[in-house]
């Protein structure tokens, strides 16, 4: 959704403008891949779907996620596998707009997660989650911004999502989930602000049960993407959620356009 190779091609095929997006976040140093490859190097079924040298497949239990990518700009290799296993899958998908074009879905806010890399050699054991998106459109063309973050509750998980749409209209989802999939009423949490961020001073802000909340790391500053870890309370319960602010507005901008091959190249095909 954010290709700018995608942007220039007169067909319009979002099959041949496919990439699997892997960074990984550590003391000393980032890798970030994104490669974009075209339709001859996707392959999907019902259970799985390849995109180059890597694939996930879903065995009704639990999803495999195998690694074959570099990163960028550094070419530094990521190779590996990543096993997810849902406690519980949630009712259907959240539309995102009054047309219902963009739809998205927290399938999985509870899971066991097992990570075992080869390249660099890493493994970890913890909690995760998982969602899919998906639209009719261009993203920009709907939406200004939003901010989301989603926290591991000791029953369950937190997800907070807040849009704002490009004809001023808005959308607050403040989601509870029980560890098994089964959504808790919730009240809303009350606005709290962020500190923007310090290169590209993107604006944060998000929602806690006291109105504050406090940013630990900032792991992605970008002209139009902010993900950042916070330290805040919900439902009761002193929390440290993953937050990610996006600005669609910036995103259009000519110049910005120009900068994403940096960090998305392409391979020929």
């Amino acid at each position: 959704m954010f290709s700018p190779y995608y942007v220039l091609d007169r067909a319009q095929d979002p099959f041949a403008h496919c990439a699997m997006n892997v960074v990984l976040y550590g003391e000393r140093a980032n890798r970030f891949a994104m490669t974009e490859r075209g339709a001859r190097a996707l392959a999907r079924d019902a259970a799985s779907i390849a995109i180059g040298a890597s694939a996930m497949e879903w065995d009704g239990t639990a999803l495999t996620i195998r690694l074959d990518e570099r990163a960028a700009p550094l070419p530094y290799p990521i190779r590996g596998t990543i096993r997810l296993t849902p406690h519980g899958i949630t009712e259907g998908p959240f539309t995102l707009d009054a047309p219902g074009l963009h739809r998205w879905w927290p399938m999985a806010p509870s899971s066991a997660v097992e990570v075992a890399l080869e390249e660099p050699a890493l493994r970890w054991r913890g909690t995760g989650y998982f969602d899919t998106n998906d639209g009719d459109g261009r993203l920009e063309d709907t939406f200004s911004d939003w901010t989301w973050c989603r926290a591991d509750l000791s029953e369950g998980a937190a997800i907070l999502y807040d849009v704002r749409r490009t004809d001023g209209s808005g959308q607050n989802l403040s989601l509870r989930f029980a560890r098994d999939g089964r959504r808790r009423e919730w009240r809303p949490p009350l606005p709290a602000a962020l500190p923007p961020t310090r290169l590209w001073r993107m604006g944060r802000s998000t929602r806690s049960d006291d109105g504050a909340a406090r940013v630990l790391r900032t792991f992605e500053d970008t002209p139009f993407y902010a993900r950042s870890l916070l330290a805040t309370r919900l439902d009761g319960e002193a929390v440290r959620p993953v937050h990610e602010s996006l600005s669609l507005t910036r995103f259009r901008n000519p110049l910005v356009q120009l900068m994403l091959p940096f960090r998305m190249p392409r391979v020929p095909g």
